[in-house]
Order: C-alpha cells, then structure tokens, then sequence
C-alpha cells in the first residue's frame, strides 16, 4: 500500500503511474524516466501504462499525409487529462509546439546527441571515419534512401538531386530490416533513438550541422505532467536540465513563429556556446527547405541563453528575409 511523503513543502503518495507507447524505443524512454525517478526517490512505485496512438497504426502512410504532428502523443495525454496516468514521456520532436490545455511540460531530461544518422545497405562497401556527405557521395545515381521525414528528404536532394527518396515508416526495427533485406540502398535515423536501443554499431556516419540540420527538439526528452499537479510537478522538477531546456525552448519557438509542421521541410539545432567573454552564448541555426532541395535557406544568430525566444525571433526573421515565407505556404508547390 503506498505510503505519504513529504516532497519539499508538498505531502504527495510515493507511487506514479507513467502514460507511454508501446514502441521499444517509447518503453525505453519511459522506463529511463521511472530509473531516475527512483535514483531519486529510492521508495518510489512507478507503474506503466502503455496507450497505443495513431501514428503507431497507421504504418501506410507518410505522417505529412496522416495528419502530422500530435500523431504520436494525443491518445497518450489523454490518459494524463483522464487520471489514468501522472506523467507521461515524449520525443520532443513528435510534440506539437501548442500546448494541450491543462498540461505542461516539467522536465527536459539532458538530450541525447541530436544528430541524423545514415545507415548504408551491407552491399554498399565505404571506408571507416568517412563523412556523411561522402558517403552520400558514393552511392549510385537513384539510389533508394529512405526517410519519414520531408525535413531530411530535401536536405539531402540538396546534397544529391539524383536520388530517389524512399517514405520509411515503421519502428526502427522495421526500418532497419527493409535497410538489410535490400529494399533501400541507405537509410537517415535519429542518432539517439539508434543510440538508446543499443543499434549504433549500424551508424555509419552521422550528418554534421552543415550537412543536414536535425528537427527541432530531436534527441530531447519531454516529460509531460498535468497543470495543477504541484507533486508530480515537483518531482520532476528535479530531472530538468537547464542547458537542453534553453536549447530546445528557442527551437520550438523558432518552429512556431515559422508555423513549421511534417507538411515542410524547417529544421533548427541550438547549442551553448562559450562566448567572446568567457560566457555561454546560446547559438541557433535553422533553415527551411523546398521538398525538391532546390532550395535551401539556413540563418544562425547568438544570444543569451536566458532570452531562447528573443534568438528564435531573430533567427526566424532572418529567413523571412530571404524569402522563407514562399515556402511555408501550405500551397506551396510540392
């Protein structure tokens, strides 16, 4: 039987139940967040319930063509708006940068590395240490690589306009058996996701930040809790990481001002960066693409870290200034 605790001013009962897919990298991430907690809170009870949401059933189509962003988490915060569960653990690039009224995000865990990844069919022989951009390089003219996003699709026809672009659904499991069995020459995955599910000896390079920006929030944990919910809130207040917070907050609020989504290509990383000073600056560099990779506009600008939405907004207008706008358009020739 649970028992009450004081957690700081705050009497709350020391057991939590966590909202989260059923994918093994969904578990993975949860049962991540239940460890810390627990390195935390030793007597603390954390139980599982696992949802199943649209994006997991619905594997025939491109998430542009399926609705987009909220695939992967709406039927999970149900479950946190319901009582069913306290908490519960996204990707934050699958978050949508609007926030589902009575909910909020508490803790942004320390991110994981946010680069993309190629992975090559074995037939593909290529040298250790080689980059990216030189193994893309390598591949035949049409080569089949495949992706489930249109943010890596025109970033890398502006790399190689010759290859063909393969939609790649799935857990990655799945992408990586149809990536063995032939079906695709190479294949582009989230680093972390690989990472976490201890697949990174399949890497093999990872695309720089010249090369292929990642989304926004990829490698980033977000844990998700009920507005209102001082205890659960409290808790995960100690799993936040200041850094990631900074970083993610000024690329979601670059994507939001652009009203990016899976319908376009826009991709932002930020980091902390030692400034002129001897002090962190926080640097921003997006870009927003066609889906042919015909056209590719990037922008960077530094600031502080304390001000992540004032670097968003120069940043965004920057691109505006190039003409991002034309792009951004849901009309805009596809």
């Amino acid at each position: 039987e649970p028992r009450p605790q004081r957690l700081g001013e705050l009497v709350v009962m020391n057991a939590v139940r966590i909202a989260t897919r059923g994918s093994k990298l969904a578990l993975w991430q949860a049962e991540h967040i239940r460890a810390e907690l627990c390195a935390r809170e030793p007597g603390l009870a954390v139980e599982l319930l696992v949802v199943k949401t649209v994006g997991d059933q619905v594997l025939d189509r491109s998430l542009s063509a399926i609705g987009g962003k909220g695939l992967f988490t709406k039927e999970v915060e149900e479950a946190l708006l319901d009582g069913r569960a306290d908490l519960t653990v996204h990707s934050l690039k699958d978050v949508p940068t609007e926030e589902t009224p009575g909910l909020e995000i508490a803790a942004y865990p320390p991110r994981e590395q946010p680069w993309d990844a190629l992975l090559l069919n074995p037939s593909i022989r290529h040298a250790k240490g080689d980059s990216a951009q030189k193994l893309i390089g390598l591949l035949p003219s049409g080569s089949r690589v495949g992706t489930s996003s249109l943010r890596r699709g025109s970033q890398i026809l502006a790399l190689r306009s010759d290859l063909q672009i393969v939609p790649l659904r799935g857990n990655v499991d799945t992408r990586l058996r149809k990536l063995l069995a032939g079906e695709l020459d190479a294949a582009v995955l989230a680093a972390a996701g690989l990472h976490r599910l201890g697949l990174g000896d399949h890497i093999a390079a990872y695309f720089s930040a010249d090369e292929l920006l990642p989304a926004c929030g990829q490698g980033a944990l977000a844990v998700q809790c009920r507005k209102g919910d001082t205890a659960t809130r409290a808790r995960l207040a100690r799993l936040d990481h200041l850094p990631t917070r900074q970083a993610v907050l000024a690329e979601r609020r670059l994507n939001q001002r652009l009203g990016g989504s899976c319908q376009t290509p826009l991709a932002a990383h930020a980091r902390l960066v030692e400034g002129s000073l001897g002090d962190s600056e926080l640097h921003l560099t997006a870009m927003v693409g066609s889906l042919d990779g015909r056209t590719v506009l990037r922008a960077a600008a530094q600031g502080s870290p304390q001000s992540p939405f004032l670097l968003a907004e120069t940043v965004a207008e920057a691109l505006l200034g190039q003409g991002a706008q034309a792009l951004l358009r849901s009309d805009a020739p596809r």
